[in-house]
């Protein structure tokens, strides 16, 4: 999940509910892995927290075969529970 979102408020309030549940990988990027409840809840909570005229939140669901595909240089290695879903 990225995001780019100009209000320093809403910024911080985004990045504190994500920390909840993935960890940051970038200033702007996080990784969270999560059950389909889990992942629907996120979304939930995710918008009433944006201005969606404002704000720019992409998020990329990853299954379990394009998981093996994604490349890491730096940082840290990405996470591959199985049976939930990253974004």
């Amino acid at each position: 999940m990225i995001y780019d979102i100009p209000c320093d408020r809403r910024r911080r309030k985004v990045a504190a509910l994500l920390e909840g549940y993935g960890r940051r990988v970038q200033y702007s990027a996080f990784e969270c892995v999560l059950v389909a409840a889990k992942y629907r809840e996120l979304l939930e909570r995710l918008q009433r927290r944006l201005d969606l005229a404002a704000d720019n939140v992409r998020i990329y669901p990853l299954s379990g075969h394009t998981l093996g595909q994604v490349v890491v240089w730096g940082g840290v290695p990405l996470t591959e529970p199985p049976g939930s879903t990253v974004v």
